[in-house]
């Protein structure tokens, strides 16, 4: 559980910071490149204003009209350009390369034929930002070399996303090296929890004990099956059964990864605890079918093992109906080895599915004592599977069949 809660911290924290650099990248990058668009569309608009070349300026002229970025009488002479007349069919009238050296007259007509063709009034052409304009019948197209503007906010796109990937990776490493520390009052409440209840059960065992004595005494004297006397026994049965559940609970999670671990032939062992259960099925008017594979070998604890069939087993009776139809199965799945109980069952709602494995839980609203359990079996069941390095769930089957799913690594 600590593991969990620990993984948890660190992915809500990294996943918390990746959404948040994510959304502060994305609004710095998105406004440079709208920045960059929107200067040269400007400057473009200025050029489709007087035919593809810069205007005279006048000594009154507005520079606050194209953008902060160009705020100078020195644009026209650092701006690089050049532009192509079309006609109706696409066919090049003129073409003006004067303020350019990297593209020659033939290159210039290419471009603006497979931009013409493109149907679409802006936008780029490699590193050139473009703009169609009509001047009468024909249209001029004109090309801004945006190169350098262009691989400035590449470079920054490629630093930014280096930067976060960085910084990211360092707070994953600081967060490892905290989590720990961070959730260490919690780690000390849990254990406490344990602790408390494994010495609170051996607390409450000698008084069980005592008062099982006695009972039995006063049996003896009054020489008669006397029903109060019958109920406390019953009762003190149960509290003892009780209290050493909670014990052996506690000690499953106090020991989880301590246990020292044998190979086991699992198939036999679950072939052995399921075939206890036959007489109580048939008792009960209930079919129990068993599906082993053979030859399966499981690295564990014997007696524990056994345990968590036997809970297993004894939940899918226990809550099937009457002429109910149980099924256990046990097989390999690719690397690891496959232990289910399916049952029918009368009521399987969401919240079952959810809940079932916690302590103390009861599938019935009422939590009566009438099918004789303590809603702890599961729990005890869901700590064996976890202390074999294996995964307990629930899911339904349809809208009548419940299926309890064990899956281990194999030896």
């Amino acid at each position: 559980m600590i593991r969990k809660l620990r993984t948890k911290l660190v992915a809500a924290a990294m996943l918390s910071l990746l959404a948040v650099l994510t959304v502060i990248l994305g609004v710095i990058l998105l406004t440079n490149y709208r920045g960059i668009v929107s200067d040269a569309d400007r400057i473009l608009d200025l050029l489709a204003d007087n035919q593809g070349k810069f205007p005279e300026i006048k000594a009154d002229f507005d520079w606050e009209e194209l953008g902060p970025r160009h705020r100078s009488v020195e644009l026209g002479y650092e701006t690089r350009y050049f532009s192509v007349l079309l006609d109706r069919q696409g066919t090049v009238l003129a073409t003006d390369t004067g303020k350019i050296a990297a593209v020659d007259e033939e290159t210039a007509a290419s471009y603006a034929q497979a931009v013409w063709a493109q149907d679409s009034p802006r936008g780029f052409w490699q590193d050139y930002r473009y703009l169609e304009a009509r001047e009468g019948e024909n249209t001029r197209v004109i090309f801004l070399d945006y190169g350098a503007h262009l691989f400035t906010f590449h470079s920054t796109l490629v630093t930014s996303l280096w930067v976060a990937a960085s910084g990211l990776l360092a707070v994953l490493l600081l967060l490892l090296l905290l989590s720990r520390r961070i959730i260490k009052p919690v780690i000390e409440g849990h254990e406490k929890q344990k602790r408390f209840i494994t010495d609170a059960g051996h607390e409450i065992k000698t008084p069980i004990a005592i008062i099982q004595a006695d009972t039995e005494v006063l049996a003896l004297e009054t020489g008669e099956e006397n029903e109060w006397i019958v109920d406390i026994q019953t009762q003190i049965k149960r509290l003892s059964t009780l209290t050493n559940d909670l014990i052996y609970l506690s000690r499953m999670e106090e020991e989880q990864g301590r246990q020292q671990f044998l190979p086991l032939p699992f198939s036999e062992l679950v072939a052995e605890a399921a075939q206890a259960f036959q007489a109580v099925a048939k008792r009960q008017n209930k079919t129990l079918s068993v599906d082993v594979q053979p030859m399966l070998t499981l690295v564990g604890e014997e007696k524990s093992l056994v345990q968590l069939v036997s809970i297993l087993l004894d939940n899918a009776l226990k809550y099937s109906p009457e002429g109910g139809q149980i099924a256990l199965r046990l097989s390999r799945q690719g690397k690891h080895l496959r232990l289910s109980v399916e049952n029918t069952a009368e009521v399987l709602s969401k919240e079952l599915l959810e809940n079932m494995f916690d302590r103390f839980y009861r599938g019935d609203a009422s939590r009566n004592s009438g099918q004789g359990g303590y809603g702890i079996g599961l729990s005890i069941a869901k700590a064996v599977v976890q202390a074999h390095r294996g995964k307990l769930s629930a899911a339904a089957k349809g809208t009548d069949r419940l299926v309890i799913t064990a899956l281990f690594p194999s030896a």
